[in-house]
């Protein structure tokens, strides 16, 4: 979780600071200044979403300090989605073939998020012990 949401944190950066090179990483070709048409709100879209992988990310390195097993467990089914609605875009063309690695990135993190959720809480419970509640949460 601390690796994603730093990773978040600094893509939301950069998408801040340097939006062409997001860009880029993100399969899109950057448009050069002067040469978006009237009305063209890309940059306003970038930098909204730039702030909100910013904010998640840090949300995602509070939890993973706070050890909030259950902000965890949410954030599997929403990831799943998240890879099925970007994965979909690029099937159906409303985004270049590039951007399918970010969806791919959300469905291996859900995934290998799940899968240590799982594993945890397999070794937790063993016969004769019982399973530990989460402490304060």
């Amino acid at each position: 979780m601390a690796v994603f949401g730093l990773l978040a944190a600094a893509l939301g950066v950069v998408g801040l600071v340097a939006p062409d090179a997001l860009l880029t990483v993100m399969g899109f070709e950057p448009v050069p200044d002067g040469g978006r048409a009237e009305g063209d709100h890309t940059p306003v879209f970038l930098t909204a979403s730039s702030m909100a992988a910013l904010n998640m990310g840090v949300y995602y390195v509070l939890a993973a300090l706070a050890d909030w097993k259950a902000f965890f467990r949410w954030t599997v089914p929403f990831r799943l989605l998240t890879c099925a609605v970007f994965t979909l875009a690029v099937v159906t063309g409303r985004a270049p073939a590039g951007f399918l690695g970010v969806g791919l990135w959300e469905g291996l993190g859900a995934v290998v998020t799940g899968a240590a959720l799982w594993h945890e809480e397999k070794r937790s419970v063993r016969p004769g012990r019982a399973a530990q509640p989460e402490q304060g949460r």
